[in-house]
């Protein structure tokens, strides 16, 4: 920065060989004495150290020699103003440059410094260099500030001892606003505080020294590469011309932009800086988030966040990542994992493997599959000396020794090596997995995890994976889940959107096309809210598979206000070690209401509701279907709900507190209701009359409780009396247990209203 450059300043007096008229003895004013009228000074033409110069002869005790041009002074303009003394003969002065400013107007500015610093001269014919610089502000070096003024006459005075000849080479008045343009502009590179650059030389030292005192300047690192041994923490603003390099357990931190863009600068490498900057994220950063700024980041392998932050196996205090797009580089870092290995299971010990062949090669994480094993069972924990597995769920029928499998898929992010880990919130991300990788896996223990509003594109295998507690409390809100499978037949998909193994998961107004499955749960107090899936294909009479899966039997939770597209609700206990009910809840403790049942090109046999036992002598006791509504497109289907016999049936003498009510039907050949009320037309005389409920009872169900029986007309015996006796009900009655019998004291004939149900209401 040089104004004589950019703004055309002229700052240069002219020569003493141009005359003496313009040089005053005086302040430099217009009016005062000159030395080309004045005995005091002469023009000397040749000496042999200045070539042309002036001789003055010191005559006051101050002797002045003032240009009188006035010199710009400019606001952020720093002058540096030099002369060439030397003594000729007489006393010894003192010499210092000087100068008169002016306000901008061109009076006098009083109140401020208007002399440099003074050099005694010591001997004769000795060339002294005097300088001194004139500034705007008070920065360290500048000798005048004159914050304020326009202009000013500026020369050099001669103090001390008087009756010598000094003479003086031209005065030159430079810019110098250079020196002072990294204070300026509050920069402070590394550099200037012995940071060498080089990638060997260990610079922490410099950076924390320019860090210090930068006093909120900005830290420059300037072009280069710079080793850092140790942690470093950078309190001020810094910006990354060059890049630099740590070990992987060493902590870098920028306490003021703390972004992924500024680790991406700092690193060169957008992998590398993401598990840096998610390092110092949960090491003390100061900050609770961690903005990815919109960029998006490749990974060549998943990013192992405990790899990446070393220090914290556990860590439970909220942290949130946002705002950017993850994506895989193609490459074998993605391939899936499969092991077989012989091992143990005994209910006793229902989430456990015992005597595991070579334990050390399962992962934690990996997906077991084998005989017995219920759907999304996954490795939460391996002891290699103990030889055991443990288990996110329980087995339902693997009692003995068997051969497992155990499938690992790789995940863009996975925290499966945290202990604990809670509070981590992914906000506003795209898991953009194009087929090659699965998007998160969860710790294995861990609450109050949080995914908001985030892009599941993709995924090849899983999109969200809790291999053990780690999804307590889970949070999945206002997410889509666009599928890898969308072209295939669901009967040929393997992906699926999530799954839930513990308790209190909400899973609200999130969106999900074409997986096998949307959602396993296996907790209890789950909110199921506002959601899309759609899971369907483009099959004639295609094959549909459940969207939810709640595997707690009595799974406390509520499905409301969804939309259930080309998929089914079902109930399973197949993650249970006992699956014949023994002194427990059964299925139910399930409400669903006001959602959106739709189909298309099903089979008849197609059902929303799925209730599938996987022990014997379990019935349902709390289930709650109540304003939803129900439609086909395409071809009608049976009914709503159903049980999958495949492994046992329902007790139906032991069905409690169940409800069917307000629902819409339509492509429905059989609604159901529970309570359900009708009319029987009893058109002979008998005293025992059958009641036939069809096929209207939820389930298939019995009719257990008559709830009422009352005549809407008249009932009379065979002389055409009017009778008023009181019958009494024998419910359960008929091949089917469809029936109950209204028995009367006589034969009689009529019309009554029932309302029967197939549970005790109790």
């Amino acid at each position: 920065m040089n104004k004589v450059i950019t703004d055309g300043l002229v700052l240069m007096p002219p020569a003493f060989a141009d005359g003496l008229d313009v040089w005053s003895s005086g302040d430099g004013t217009p009016g005062s004495d000159t030395y080309a009228g004045s005995g005091t000074g002469v023009f000397v033409p040749a000496d042999q150290d200045f070539g042309g110069c002036i001789e003055i002869s010191k005559a006051n005790s101050v002797q002045k020699l003032r240009h009188m041009g006035a010199t710009l002074i400019r606001p952020g303009c720093y002058l540096r103003v030099t002369a060439r003394v030397k003594a000729v003969s007489g006393a010894l002065p003192n010499v210092r440059i000087a100068g008169f400013p002016l306000w901008p107007d061109g009076s006098v500015l009083g109140g401020v410094t208007k002399e440099g610093p003074e050099i005694t001269l010591t001997a004769y014919g000795e060339v002294v260099e005097i300088s001194a610089i004139i500034g705007t502000g008070p920065r360290g070096g500048v000798d005048m500030v004159w914050s304020k003024a326009g202009s000013a006459h500026i020369g050099l005075d001669l103090t001390g001892p008087s009756g010598g000849l000094v003479r003086i080479d031209d005065i030159r008045i430079e810019d110098v606003t250079g020196a002072f343009l990294r204070d300026m502009m509050g920069v402070v590179d590394v550099r200037d505080y012995g940071a060498v650059g080089d990638g060997v030389t260990d610079d922490r030292d410099a950076f924390e020294a320019a860090d210090l005192d930068a006093g909120g300047r900005e830290v420059l690192v300037s072009a280069g590469t710079y080793f850092l041994g140790d942690n470093v923490t950078i309190q001020n603003q810094i910006r990354f011309e060059g890049t630099v390099t740590m070990a992987p357990d060493h902590r870098l931190v920028f306490q003021k932009n703390f972004d992924f863009a500024t680790y991406a600068d700092a690193f060169g490498d957008e992998e590398l800086a993401f598990k840096k900057a998610f390092q110092a994220l949960l090491n003390f950063s100061d900050h609770e988030s961690l903005d990815l700024c919109g960029r998006r980041i490749s990974l060549s392998e998943p990013v192992d966040a405990f790899a990446a932050v070393v220090n914290k196996p556990a860590f439970e205090v909220r942290r949130v990542i946002r705002n950017g797009q993850l994506q895989p580089d193609p490459g074998a870092a993605w391939d899936t994992e499969i092991v077989t290995s012989q091992a143990s299971y005994s209910v006793a010990s229902a989430r456990t493997l015992t005597n595991v062949v070579n334990a050390a090669s399962i992962p934690v994480g990996a997906l077991v599959t084998g005989n017995g094993v219920g759907r999304e069972v996954y490795v939460k924990a391996v002891d290699v000396p103990g030889q055991e597995v443990t288990l996110s769920s329980s087995l339902f029928d693997a009692e003995g020794t068997q051969v497992f499998t155990f499938t690992r898929f790789k995940y863009l992010l996975d925290f499966s090596g945290f202990d604990r880990l809670s509070a981590l919130e992914l906000e506003d991300i795209d898991f953009h997995c194009k087929g090659i990788a699965s998007c998160v896996m969860l710790a294995p223990d861990g609450h109050s995890m949080r995914m908001r509003d985030c892009q599941f594109n993709k995924p090849k295998d899983r999109a969200i994976t809790s291999p053990g507690t780690g999804c307590n409390g889970l949070d999945i809100f206002g997410c889509v889940f666009n599928s890898n499978e969308q072209s295939l037949p669901l009967s040929d998909r393997t992906t699926l959107c999530f799954n839930i193994n513990h308790n209190d998961a909400t899973v609200r107004n999130n969106r999900a096309a074409r997986f096998k499955h949307f959602g396993v749960l296996g907790g209890n107090g789950n909110l199921i809210t506002g959601n899309h899936w759609y899971m369907g294909d483009n099959e004639t009479q295609g094959v549909r598979q459940a969207g939810i899966i709640l595997t707690s039997h009595n799974c406390v939770s509520t499905i409301t206000a969804n939309y259930i597209d080309n998929s089914f609700v079902e109930l399973t206990n197949e993650h249970d070690a006992h699956p014949d009910a023994q002194n427990e809840y059964t299925f139910g403790g399930l409400t669903m209401t006001g959602n959106i049942c739709v189909c298309s090109d099903v089979a008849p046999w197609f059902s929303w509701i799925v209730v599938k036992p996987y022990g014997q002598n379990h019935s349902i006791q709390g289930l709650n279907v109540s304003g939803n509504v129900f439609r086909t497109y395409s071809g009608n289907i049976d009914r709503v709900e159903h049980i999958d016999t495949t492994y046992a049936d329902l007790d139906f003498n032991t069905m409690r507190n169940i409800t069917f009510s307000g629902n819409v039907f339509n492509g429905v050949n059989q609604q159901v209701r529970n309570p359900y009320s009708d009319i029987h037309n009893q058109q002979t005389e008998d005293s025992v009359w059958i009641v036939d409920t069809g096929t209207f009872l939820p389930f298939g169900g019995w009719t257990r409780t008559i709830e009422s029986v009352e005549p809407v007309q008249a009932i009379t015996n065979s002389s055409g009396q009017t009778v008023f006796h009181q019958p009494y009900i024998d419910p359960v009655n008929g091949a089917n247990t469809h029936e109950f019998r209204v028995v009367w004291p006589e034969p009689v004939k009529g019309k009554i209203r029932f309302c029967v149900r197939m549970d005790n209401p109790a």
